[in-house]
Protein backbone atom coordinates (compact mmCIF):
# COMPACT_ATOMS: atom_id res chain seq x y z
CA UNK A 1 0.00 0.00 0.00
CA UNK A 2 1.52 3.27 -1.15
CA UNK A 3 -0.33 5.52 1.31
CA UNK A 4 -0.66 3.32 4.38
CA UNK A 5 -2.01 5.37 7.32
CA UNK A 6 -1.41 8.68 5.50
CA UNK A 7 -3.97 11.22 6.72
CA UNK A 8 -5.34 12.65 3.48
CA UNK A 9 -7.72 15.59 3.10
CA UNK A 10 -9.71 15.76 -0.15
CA UNK A 11 -11.89 18.76 -0.93
CA UNK A 12 -14.92 18.29 -3.13
CA UNK A 13 -14.58 14.61 -2.36
CA UNK A 14 -18.21 13.51 -2.60
CA UNK A 15 -18.42 13.14 -6.39
CA UNK A 16 -16.51 13.04 -9.65
CA UNK A 17 -12.73 13.17 -9.54
CA UNK A 18 -12.76 13.80 -5.79
CA UNK A 19 -14.77 10.64 -5.16
CA UNK A 20 -12.53 8.56 -7.44
CA UNK A 21 -9.49 9.92 -5.61
CA UNK A 22 -10.98 9.14 -2.21
CA UNK A 23 -11.78 5.57 -3.27
CA UNK A 24 -8.31 4.96 -4.72
CA UNK A 25 -6.48 6.50 -1.76
CA UNK A 26 -8.54 4.41 0.67
CA UNK A 27 -7.60 1.24 -1.23
CA UNK A 28 -3.97 2.30 -0.91
CA UNK A 29 -4.30 2.50 2.88
CA UNK A 30 -4.86 6.21 3.44
CA UNK A 31 -7.01 7.59 6.23
CA UNK A 32 -9.32 9.62 4.00
CA UNK A 33 -11.02 12.79 5.20
CA UNK A 34 -13.28 14.42 2.64
CA UNK A 35 -15.10 17.71 2.70
CA UNK A 36 -17.91 18.81 0.43
CA UNK A 37 -21.09 20.86 0.50
CA UNK A 38 -23.10 17.77 -0.50
CA UNK A 39 -23.60 16.21 2.91
CA UNK A 40 -25.75 13.27 1.78
CA UNK A 41 -23.28 12.10 -0.87
CA UNK A 42 -20.30 12.70 1.40
CA UNK A 43 -21.67 10.63 4.27
CA UNK A 44 -22.65 7.82 1.90
CA UNK A 45 -19.13 7.72 0.49
CA UNK A 46 -17.29 7.52 3.81
CA UNK A 47 -19.65 4.75 4.93
CA UNK A 48 -18.60 2.85 1.82
CA UNK A 49 -14.89 3.56 2.26
CA UNK A 50 -14.50 2.41 5.86
CA UNK A 51 -10.90 2.48 7.19
CA UNK A 52 -11.77 5.35 9.55
CA UNK A 53 -12.82 7.63 6.67
CA UNK A 54 -14.62 10.78 7.76
CA UNK A 55 -16.76 13.49 6.18
CA UNK A 56 -17.07 17.18 6.98
CA UNK A 57 -19.49 19.64 5.43
CA UNK A 58 -17.27 22.57 4.51
CA UNK A 59 -17.43 25.43 2.03
CA UNK A 60 -13.80 25.92 1.02
CA UNK A 61 -14.43 29.61 0.29
CA UNK A 62 -15.05 30.13 4.03
CA UNK A 63 -11.60 30.59 5.58
CA UNK A 64 -12.78 30.12 9.17
CA UNK A 65 -14.71 26.96 8.32
CA UNK A 66 -11.66 25.55 6.54
CA UNK A 67 -9.40 26.29 9.50
CA UNK A 68 -11.86 24.68 11.92
CA UNK A 69 -11.98 21.59 9.67
CA UNK A 70 -8.20 21.23 9.47
CA UNK A 71 -7.74 21.87 13.19
CA UNK A 72 -10.32 19.20 14.01
CA UNK A 73 -8.67 16.68 11.68
CA UNK A 74 -5.28 17.23 13.31
CA UNK A 75 -6.84 16.96 16.78
CA UNK A 76 -8.36 13.63 15.77
CA UNK A 77 -5.51 12.05 13.79
CA UNK A 78 -2.47 13.89 15.15
CA UNK A 79 -1.19 15.00 11.74
CA UNK A 80 -2.04 15.75 8.12
CA UNK A 81 0.05 14.14 5.39
CA UNK A 82 -1.69 14.97 2.11
CA UNK A 83 -4.06 17.67 0.90
CA UNK A 84 -5.85 17.23 -2.43
CA UNK A 85 -7.34 20.59 -3.41
CA UNK A 86 -10.03 19.25 -5.74
CA UNK A 87 -13.16 21.33 -5.07
CA UNK A 88 -14.26 23.44 -8.01
CA UNK A 89 -17.20 24.89 -9.93
CA UNK A 90 -17.89 26.34 -13.38
CA UNK A 91 -20.13 29.21 -14.46
CA UNK A 92 -19.32 29.51 -18.15
CA UNK A 93 -20.24 32.43 -20.36
CA UNK A 94 -18.69 34.73 -22.94
CA UNK A 95 -16.68 37.66 -21.63
CA UNK A 96 -18.77 39.88 -23.89
CA UNK A 97 -21.31 38.99 -26.58
CA UNK A 98 -21.88 41.53 -29.32
CA UNK A 99 -24.47 41.57 -32.10
CA UNK A 100 -24.43 44.16 -34.87
CA UNK A 101 -21.83 46.09 -32.94
CA UNK A 102 -23.97 46.27 -29.80
CA UNK A 103 -23.37 44.56 -26.47
CA UNK A 104 -26.12 42.02 -25.83
CA UNK A 105 -24.66 40.00 -22.98
CA UNK A 106 -21.58 39.65 -20.80
CA UNK A 107 -20.22 37.47 -18.02
CA UNK A 108 -21.84 38.55 -14.80
CA UNK A 109 -19.72 39.69 -11.89
CA UNK A 110 -21.46 37.21 -9.59
CA UNK A 111 -20.45 34.32 -11.87
CA UNK A 112 -16.86 35.53 -11.91
CA UNK A 113 -16.72 35.98 -8.14
CA UNK A 114 -18.23 32.58 -7.32
CA UNK A 115 -15.73 30.68 -9.45
CA UNK A 116 -12.82 32.67 -8.02
CA UNK A 117 -14.04 32.11 -4.46
CA UNK A 118 -14.21 28.33 -4.82
CA UNK A 119 -11.52 27.49 -7.36
CA UNK A 120 -8.81 29.96 -6.36
CA UNK A 121 -9.50 31.32 -2.89
CA UNK A 122 -10.64 27.87 -1.76
CA UNK A 123 -7.31 26.36 -2.81
CA UNK A 124 -5.48 29.18 -1.01
CA UNK A 125 -7.58 28.71 2.15
CA UNK A 126 -7.02 24.98 2.42
CA UNK A 127 -3.31 25.06 1.63
CA UNK A 128 -2.70 27.88 4.09
CA UNK A 129 -4.58 25.97 6.79
CA UNK A 130 -2.53 22.76 6.42
CA UNK A 131 0.89 24.29 5.71
CA UNK A 132 1.84 25.17 9.32
CA UNK A 133 1.03 21.63 10.46
CA UNK A 134 3.07 20.13 7.62
CA UNK A 135 5.98 22.46 8.36
CA UNK A 136 5.90 21.52 12.03
CA UNK A 137 5.97 17.78 11.27
CA UNK A 138 8.63 18.26 8.58
CA UNK A 139 6.71 16.60 5.77
CA UNK A 140 3.59 16.81 3.67
CA UNK A 141 2.17 16.87 0.17
CA UNK A 142 -0.14 19.53 -1.28
CA UNK A 143 -1.80 18.63 -4.60
CA UNK A 144 -3.81 21.21 -6.51
CA UNK A 145 -6.41 20.70 -9.21
CA UNK A 146 -5.53 22.79 -12.24
CA UNK A 147 -6.75 22.28 -15.82
CA UNK A 148 -5.41 22.32 -19.35
CA UNK A 149 -7.47 25.48 -19.88
CA UNK A 150 -5.24 27.16 -17.32
CA UNK A 151 -2.38 26.50 -19.73
CA UNK A 152 -4.08 27.20 -23.06
CA UNK A 153 -7.21 29.26 -22.35
CA UNK A 154 -10.69 28.37 -23.57
CA UNK A 155 -13.64 30.22 -25.07
CA UNK A 156 -16.37 31.18 -22.63
CA UNK A 157 -14.34 30.46 -19.51
CA UNK A 158 -12.72 33.72 -18.45
CA UNK A 159 -13.49 33.04 -14.79
CA UNK A 160 -12.53 29.36 -14.79
CA UNK A 161 -9.35 29.88 -16.81
CA UNK A 162 -8.28 32.72 -14.53
CA UNK A 163 -8.61 30.48 -11.48
CA UNK A 164 -6.77 27.53 -13.00
CA UNK A 165 -3.93 29.71 -14.27
CA UNK A 166 -3.80 31.15 -10.77
CA UNK A 167 -3.65 27.68 -9.22
CA UNK A 168 -0.70 26.80 -11.46
CA UNK A 169 1.04 29.99 -10.36
CA UNK A 170 0.36 29.40 -6.67
CA UNK A 171 1.69 25.86 -7.01
CA UNK A 172 5.01 27.21 -8.24
CA UNK A 173 5.22 29.83 -5.49
CA UNK A 174 4.39 27.37 -2.71
CA UNK A 175 6.92 24.89 -4.07
CA UNK A 176 9.59 27.56 -3.66
CA UNK A 177 8.42 28.56 -0.19
CA UNK A 178 7.62 25.17 1.34
CA UNK A 179 10.20 22.82 -0.19
CA UNK A 180 12.80 23.73 2.43
CA UNK A 181 10.45 22.30 5.08
CA UNK A 182 9.98 18.95 3.37
CA UNK A 183 6.58 19.86 1.94
CA UNK A 184 6.06 18.98 -1.74
CA UNK A 185 3.57 20.93 -3.87
CA UNK A 186 2.35 19.89 -7.31
CA UNK A 187 -0.68 20.27 -9.57
CA UNK A 188 -2.58 18.09 -12.03
CA UNK A 189 -4.10 19.61 -15.16
CA UNK A 190 -6.89 17.38 -16.53
CA UNK A 191 -8.27 17.55 -20.03
CA UNK A 192 -11.86 16.53 -20.81
CA UNK A 193 -12.91 14.10 -18.07
CA UNK A 194 -16.11 12.05 -18.17
CA UNK A 195 -17.57 13.02 -14.81
CA UNK A 196 -21.29 12.73 -14.02
CA UNK A 197 -21.65 16.41 -14.93
CA UNK A 198 -19.95 15.97 -18.31
CA UNK A 199 -21.98 12.85 -19.09
CA UNK A 200 -25.14 15.00 -19.04
CA UNK A 201 -23.86 17.17 -21.90
CA UNK A 202 -25.34 16.73 -25.41
CA UNK A 203 -23.75 13.92 -27.41
CA UNK A 204 -22.60 16.40 -30.05
CA UNK A 205 -20.56 18.25 -27.42
CA UNK A 206 -19.05 14.98 -26.20
CA UNK A 207 -18.16 14.03 -29.78
CA UNK A 208 -16.40 17.37 -30.21
CA UNK A 209 -14.43 16.75 -27.02
CA UNK A 210 -13.34 13.34 -28.25
CA UNK A 211 -12.37 14.76 -31.64
CA UNK A 212 -10.08 17.29 -29.95
CA UNK A 213 -8.34 14.59 -27.91
CA UNK A 214 -5.61 12.74 -29.86
CA UNK A 215 -6.18 9.53 -27.91
CA UNK A 216 -9.77 9.57 -29.18
CA UNK A 217 -11.54 9.26 -25.85
CA UNK A 218 -12.48 11.27 -22.83
CA UNK A 219 -10.60 10.73 -19.59
CA UNK A 220 -12.08 8.90 -16.64
CA UNK A 221 -12.04 10.31 -13.10
CA UNK A 222 -9.76 7.41 -12.20
CA UNK A 223 -7.15 8.71 -14.67
CA UNK A 224 -6.79 11.84 -12.56
CA UNK A 225 -7.00 9.93 -9.29
CA UNK A 226 -4.02 7.79 -10.33
CA UNK A 227 -2.00 10.92 -11.12
CA UNK A 228 -2.80 12.27 -7.66
CA UNK A 229 -1.86 8.92 -6.12
CA UNK A 230 1.54 8.89 -7.79
CA UNK A 231 2.26 12.48 -6.78
CA UNK A 232 1.21 11.76 -3.19
CA UNK A 233 3.41 8.67 -2.95
CA UNK A 234 7.12 8.34 -2.26
CA UNK A 235 7.55 7.38 -5.92
CA UNK A 236 7.28 11.10 -6.71
CA UNK A 237 9.57 12.24 -3.89
CA UNK A 238 11.65 14.42 -6.25
CA UNK A 239 8.70 15.89 -8.16
CA UNK A 240 8.08 19.41 -6.91
CA UNK A 241 6.50 22.56 -8.34
CA UNK A 242 5.24 20.65 -11.37
CA UNK A 243 1.94 20.76 -13.23
CA UNK A 244 1.25 17.35 -14.75
CA UNK A 245 -1.11 17.34 -17.73
CA UNK A 246 -3.42 14.33 -17.88
CA UNK A 247 -5.32 15.14 -21.03
CA UNK A 248 -5.01 12.53 -23.76
CA UNK A 249 -2.68 14.84 -25.67
CA UNK A 250 -5.15 17.68 -26.12
CA UNK A 251 -4.12 21.21 -26.96
CA UNK A 252 -7.08 23.55 -26.56
CA UNK A 253 -7.91 25.43 -29.74
CA UNK A 254 -6.60 22.83 -32.23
Amino acid sequence: MRLKDKVTLITGGAAGIGKATAELFAREGAKVVICDVNEEAGKALVAQLGNDATFYKVNVADRQAVQAWVDDVVARYGRVDVLVNNAGVTRDGLFVKVKDGELVKQMEEAAFDLVVDINLKGVFNCAQAVAPYMIKQGSGVILNMASVVGLYGNLGQTNYVATKAGVIGMTKVWARELGRYGVRVNAVAPGFILTDMVQKMPEKVLEDMRAKTPLGRLGQPEDIAHAFLWLASDEASFVHGATISVDGGIVIGT
